[in-house]
């Protein structure tokens, strides 16, 4: 086992390990904790009553949170000429479409989403392999493929995230930076909570949030009271 640094130390004297937390005070106490130099992501682990494997309790959606993600997020626009002006116009860090395919079957993928349109979806296919396992690959459900790509841009740009559920029941997601005030950290968070609560599958049986937990890069995690959501 790695040996824990002073300030490692330091960090986990802060939390009280046999506590569940609010989430104003986790949301002011992971900022407390946060001693890296640059500017940690903050994050969200939410464990579900569900089974994955089930179709109809996969929990899966997109929130826009109120104070976006912190993020630069890269955005790829995978569109018809007739488009690329309303992809560039909202903010697209790039925007073709026979060029950037052949760099992705090239091996290329250093964006963070891809936006396109339902016509192009076919082109897509093909490159499943290479874009799936990185979470790139459009869908519809999430808003990344329609013709309102303009929209489509601003929104992701804005802080909209997309998350699902993994095959342990847990769902993750990053809603904020440790540079951003209490307020900003809970309220991001309180939104995200909500927008998972009203997509409970009615199949599900039991306690549906079973442990929220809130951390930052290379912080000690913080327990939330489930009560919240």
């Amino acid at each position: 086992m790695a040996r824990l640094t002073k300030k490692q130390k330091e960090a986990r004297a802060k939390v009280d390990a046999k506590k569940t937390y609010s989430l104003e005070e986790a949301s002011a106490l992971v900022k407390d904790l946060t001693n890296v130099k640059f500017d940690a992501s903050v994050d969200l682990a939410i464990r579900l009553g569900v089974d994955p494997r089930k179709a109809n309790q996969m929990v899966r959606g997109v929130v826009t949170l109120p104070h976006g993600t912190g993020k630069n997020v890269r955005v790829l626009a995978l569109v018809t000429p007739d488009k690329e002006a309303d992809a560039k116009e909202a903010g697209a860090d790039y925007v073709g479409l026979d060029e950037y395919l052949q760099k992705i079957k090239d091996g290329w993928t250093d964006v963070d989403v891809i936006v396109t349109m339902p016509s192009v979806m076919g082109k897509l296919g093909p490159l499943g392999r290479v874009l799936g396992p990185r979470g790139l690959m459009p869908n519809p459900k999430t808003g990344t493929v329609t013709m309102d790509v303009k929209k489509a841009v601003s929104d992701v740009k804005g802080g909209k995230i997309d998350f699902k559920v993994d095959k342990t029941g847990i769902v993750h997601a990053s809603i904020g930076k440790a540079s951003f005030d209490a307020l900003k950290i809970q309220e991001n968070a309180d939104e995200l909570l909500k927008t998972i609560m009203k997509l409970k599958p009615s199949t599900t049986k039991g306690t549906y949030v079973k442990s929220i937990f809130m951390s930052s890069t290379m912080s000690p995690s913080i327990s939330i009271d489930t009560k919240i959501a």
